[in-house]
C-alpha cells in the first residue's frame, strides 16, 4: 500500500552555492558516503543536487518538514550494485519514523546542468 509520494525540482546553481560556501550546509545535509560520491563525480553539483532533491521528496512523501526534527544527513541517497538510487534511514531519524511501517522506498533521481528533481514513492 502506497503511504506516500513526493516530487522536488532545484536548481543546481543553488546547491552549488550552499555546498561550495562555509555554511557548513553540505556536512549539514549530506552523509559522508554522499559526499564522497559526490565529489567523486566531474558535475559534482548535479549529484548533490539530485540528493537535495531526494531528500525533499521524501519529506513531502512522509508529510514532514525540516522542523518535524528529522536530520537531512540521516535520510542518505544510496545506490545499488546497478546503480539504481535508493534511500537508507539512520540515526534517530529511522527510529522517529518507525510508525509509519515504510516497507519499501521507490527513488527516481534526474539531472541536467542546470536542474535536479527526485521523485519518491513509499509503500508499507
Amino acid at each position: 500500500m502506497i503511504i506516500g509520494t513526493g516530487i522536488d525540482i532545484i536548481e543546481v546553481d543553488r546547491i552549488a552555492q550552499r555546498v561550495g560556501g562555509d555554511s557548513g550546509f553540505r556536512d549539514f545535509v549530506f552523509s559522508k558516503d554522499e559526499i564522497n560520491y559526490c565529489d567523486s563525480k566531474v558535475s559534482r553539483f548535479e549529484h548533490y543536487a539530485a540528493r537535495f532533491a531526494a531528500k525533499e521528496a521524501f519529506l513531502k512523501a512522509v508529510g514532514q518538514g525540516w522542523d518535524s526534527g528529522l536530520s537531512f544527513h540521516e535520510i542518505e541517497v544510496v545506490n545499488g550494485p546497478n546503480g539504481k538510487p535508493g534511500l537508507r534511514l539512520t540515526g534517530q531519524t529511522e527510529k522517529k519514523l518507525l510508525t509509519l511501517g515504510i516497507r519499501i522506498i521507490h527513488v527516481s533521481l534526474s539531472h541536467i546542468k542546470s536542474m535536479a528533481t527526485a521523485v519518491v514513492i513509499i509503500e508499507s
